[in-house]
């Protein structure tokens, strides 16, 4: 039994107009950066991702810290296991698998690393760096640095750290 309420705004046209209204709404939205790429084999493709815009300049100075032996394999943001002898980083910002030449500011040592995690999330720190990397640029004894970070430029990412 239909309500009195719904018979009335039915034959007063505001469900077709509704429905007129989110059809045009959605035909003219922007073109999404959202992208499916193509099936992987059986069973479909891959789930919808946003895709970053390339960084080609940023400079950030700051603290450093990194990651605990204790966190070898666990799960980082972009779903790689933590490797502690891997070069690697994580920001709260920059998109994932870029490149950045860390630079310890104490000593004037630096690394290149690939973003591959998000954080850190303690206040003050610009960067969290694997193992390896902080025992390049002489982090492990003294726990936290200033550092300089800078994208590495498009000639020098033809090589990425293992």
């Amino acid at each position: 039994m239909k309500s009195k309420v719904h018979t009335a705004l039915r034959s007063a046209g505001y469900i077709p107009a509704t429905v007129f209204v989110l059809s045009l709404s959605i035909g003219c939205a922007a073109p999404s950066r959202f992208v499916t790429p193509p099936s992987q084999g059986k069973g479909g493709g891959t789930p919808n991702r946003l895709l970053p815009e390339p960084i080609t300049t940023f400079r950030q100075t700051g603290m450093a810290s990194y990651y605990s032996q204790d966190l070898q394999n666990y799960i980082t943001a972009n779903g790689e296991a933590y490797d502690m002898n891997a070069l690697t980083a994580a920001h709260p910002t920059l998109p994932f698998n870029t490149l950045v030449r860390v630079t310890n500011l104490t000593n004037n040592l630096s690394v290149i690393v690939r973003i591959n995690d998000r954080g850190p999330y303690t206040k003050r720190r610009i960067i969290d760096l694997s193992w390896a990397a902080a025992e390049k640029i002489g982090l492990i004894e003294a726990g936290t640095e200033m550092v300089e970070i800078e994208v590495v430029n498009p000639q020098e990412q033809q090589q990425p750290p293992q």
